[in-house]
């Protein structure tokens, strides 16, 4: 979930960053230092290198700041940044992913334990998504975990909204197909998903 800040905010310590005054910097640390960590650990699941990853992203950040064409807001040129950190951190040094293959199936709540039961099937699907092809995993961990909407997340990813979509139908698609009782409680666990589309090939 993104930090409670405003717009105006963060263009105000932009502003006085590239005026010279750069203790400013720390205000957007403060502010998007929880959220960038936050998606970080989604893509490495390690709390640690989470760390480090957005360290390493609001340092790209700090020395790019004037690359900030104002055209879009700054949290999504930020978030867009820090996704293209986080990949290519993954690609210096992949993570071990589990095979979707390897991943228990949720069971059904029991009525006598029905909230505990529906935690423990909840991590279980959000386990099941990081075990999705990459290019299925991104979106979905952007849009249902990160909680930003197809055309931040799309932005993020520097891809089109219909390819955003089509990539979070058929991530769906593959969960229901490995957990044919994923749609008991998908809703809670993951929220509505957008329309399939046709993919635009990448």
């Amino acid at each position: 979930m993104q930090a409670a800040t405003s717009p105006e905010q963060d263009l105000a310590d932009v502003s006085r960053v590239l005026a010279g005054e750069v203790e400013a910097f720390a205000g957007i640390v403060r502010r998007w230092q929880r959220p960038l960590v936050n998606m970080a650990w989604r893509y490495c699941r390690d709390r640690g290198r989470a760390e480090e990853m957005a360290q390493e992203a609001f340092l790209r950040a700090w020395r790019g700041l004037a690359g900030w064409r104002r055209e879009s807001s700054f949290s999504t040129w930020l978030f867009a940044l820090a996704a293209n950190v986080f990949r290519s951190e993954l690609q210096r040094v992949p993570v071990v992913n589990v095979s979707l293959d390897d991943v228990a199936e949720p069971a059904g709540p029991a009525v006598q334990h029905e909230e505990l039961a529906k935690r423990q099937s909840d991590g279980q699907v959000r386990r099941a998504v990081l075990a999705l092809p990459h290019r299925y995993r991104e979106p979905m961990v952007l849009f249902y975990f990160h909680e930003m909407d197809v055309a931040a997340a799309a932005r993020t990813m520097g891809l089109p909204e219909g390819t955003m979509k089509a990539r979070l139908a058929r991530g769906r698609e593959l969960l229901k197909k490995r957990f044919p009782h994923l749609g008991e409680f998908s809703t809670a666990a993951l929220g509505s998903a957008p329309g399939p589309e046709k993919e635009v090939l990448q």
